[in-house]
């Protein structure tokens, strides 16, 4: 099973209630989602430094994984500031509907810019576990922090991929043709 996934995201595509279940019906690829997790925990480094708080700060993590066809292929965990949206339907153990970037807009935060980065690496445990990798096989770590018009820190998105599970096109601005 191989899904391919857009860098960057296609607007079309950035707009839909799934990023990956709109990527993966352009496949011709059944999707599945399910929640592992809803809660604060404690910010990793990377996602500290894109939220601006203290690494090991407790932020809202929402974790879900992705398959495709029945097969795991992404672990994407969004997380928030507590002092942003503690409280607020963000919290819910649930999906939010109609899109998670329809919810945080509700709130009044309104889409500014992103900043993406993209890493392969050997996985965790639990990464290696989840995604039922193979001994060996690495992953690619994907960190999208998303900041709103006045440039506060809303929302990262980190997607762990099976990397022998996806090929990662590599899309050009708009009206450019040349690499």
């Amino acid at each position: 099973m191989v899904v391919r996934r857009a860098l960057p995201t296609e607007p079309a595509v950035r707009a839909s209630a799934s990023l990956f279940a709109a990527e993966a019906e352009r496949q011709g690829i059944r999707a599945g989602r399910r929640m592992l997790h809803v809660g604060p925990e404690p910010a990793s480094e990377h996602v500290a430094a894109a939220l601006r708080v203290e690494p090991g700060a407790d932020v809202l993590a929402r974790r879900k994984l992705l398959s495709a066809d029945d097969v795991p292929v992404r672990i994407a965990t969004s997380y928030f500031r507590l002092d942003l949206f503690a409280g607020t339907p963000i919290c819910a153990p649930d999906f939010i509907r109609p899109s998670l970037q329809a919810g945080i807009e509700a709130l009044g935060h309104r889409f500014g810019h992103a900043e993406e980065e993209l890493l392969a690496r050997p996985p965790s445990e639990f990464e290696a576990g989840t995604l039922r990798l193979d001994p060996g096989e690495w992953i690619v770590q994907i960190v999208r922090a998303g900041y709103s018009v006045d440039g506060t820190p809303v929302h990262v998105l980190e997607t762990i991929c099976a990397a022998s599970r996806h090929v990662f096109p590599i899309g050009q601005v708009t009206g450019a043709d040349e690499f």
